[in-house]
C-alpha cells in the first residue's frame, strides 16, 4: 500500500510535500521530486516550482488557516 500522502502549508514559506507523488507541467512533463520538496508560494522562488528558501530574505508573510 502506498504512503499517504501529505502536503503542509507552512507559515510564511513553502508547501511542503511528503509521500509518494507525481509533479507534473502544464504540458504533461515530470519534474524528478524526492519523498519530500518544498514547492515555492512567494513567488520569487529562482528554482520554481520548487522553493529556494527566498522568501525569508523578502519577508513573505502569508498565514492560511483551514476553516
Amino acid at each position: 500500500m502506498n504512503e499517504k500522502v501529505k502536503i503542509k502549508i507552512n507559515d510564511h514559506g513553502s508547501i511542503l510535500v511528503k509521500g509518494d507523488v507525481e509533479l507534473v507541467d502544464a504540458e504533461g512533463n515530470i519534474f524528478e521530486t524526492k519523498k519530500a520538496f518544498s514547492l515555492c508560494r512567494c513567488g520569487a522562488s529562482s528554482n520554481k516550482p520548487f522553493c529556494d528558501g527566498t522568501h525569508k530574505t523578502i519577508d513573505f508573510n502569508s498565514k492560511p488557516r483551514a476553516n
